[in-house]
C-alpha cells in the first residue's frame, strides 16, 4: 500500500469538492435529515467557496492517497481564518475526514502528524479543533491523540442547531 499526502492546489477543486462531500456524507448521513445535510453540502462545499477558501494564505489542505486513489483530506487553518478567534499561538484543524473504506488504516494518524509538523513548523503552541458532541469515534481518536475538551461552540447543519467539543492539545 503505497500512501501519500499532497498540498491541493486551486486546480485541484473539483477533486476536492468531490472528497469532502463524499467523507462528510458518509459521516453524518445517519444522524441528520437529508435536507439538513444538503443544505450544509451546498454551503460549505460549493466550488466558489472551497476556491476561496484554498486561495486564504492562512489555510492549508491537503489529500491523503492510497495507491493513487484520494482517501481523506486535512484542511488547517492559523490566525484569521480560525473559525474560532483562538490567538497567534493556536493552529486549528478545521477539517479531517477519511473515506469509510480507508478508515482504521492509520489515515488519520498521518493526517493528524501532519497538522502536529505544520503546527510545530509555525511554532504554534497548540492545536484545536471542533468535533460533535455525538461524533464518538473522532473523540475517542482525538483523546487518543491528546486532546482534552476545553469549551464548546453551536455547529449548524442547516438550520438545525448542534453542539461541537472545542478540543486543544498543547505541544510544548
Amino acid at each position: 500500500m503505497t500512501t501519500m499526502i499532497k498540498k491541493c492546489t486551486q486546480e485541484e477543486l473539483p477533486k476536492l469538492q468531490n472528497i469532502s462531500i463524499t467523507t462528510f456524507t458518509e459521516t453524518f448521513q445517519e444522524q441528520n435529515s437529508p435536507e439538513h445535510l444538503q443544505a450544509y453540502l451546498e454551503k460549505a462545499y460549493n466550488l466558489k467557496q472551497l476556491g476561496q477558501e484554498v486561495a486564504n494564505p492562512s489555510s492549508q489542505f491537503f489529500f491523503v492517497s492510497v495507491n493513487e486513489e484520494v482517501a481523506g483530506y486535512l484542511k488547517v487553518n492559523t490566525d484569521d481564518a480560525q473559525t474560532e478567534a483562538m490567538g497567534s499561538d493556536f493552529l486549528e484543524v478545521e477539517r479531517i475526514y477519511i473515506k469509510k473504506a480507508f478508515q482504521k488504516h492509520g489515515l488519520g494518524k498521518l493526517l493528524m502528524d501532519k497538522a502536529v509538523e505544520i503546527a510545530m513548523e509555525q511554532q504554534k503552541k497548540n492545536i484545536w479543533l471542533g468535533v460533535w458532541e455525538d461524533n464518538e469515534n473522532a473523540l475517542a481518536f482525538y483523546q487518543k491523540k491528546g486532546f482534552v475538551q476545553t469549551g464548546s461552540h453551536s455547529f449548524f447543519m442547516g438550520d438545525d442547531e448542534q453542539i461541537d467539543l472545542i478540543m486543544v492539545r498543547t505541544l510544548y
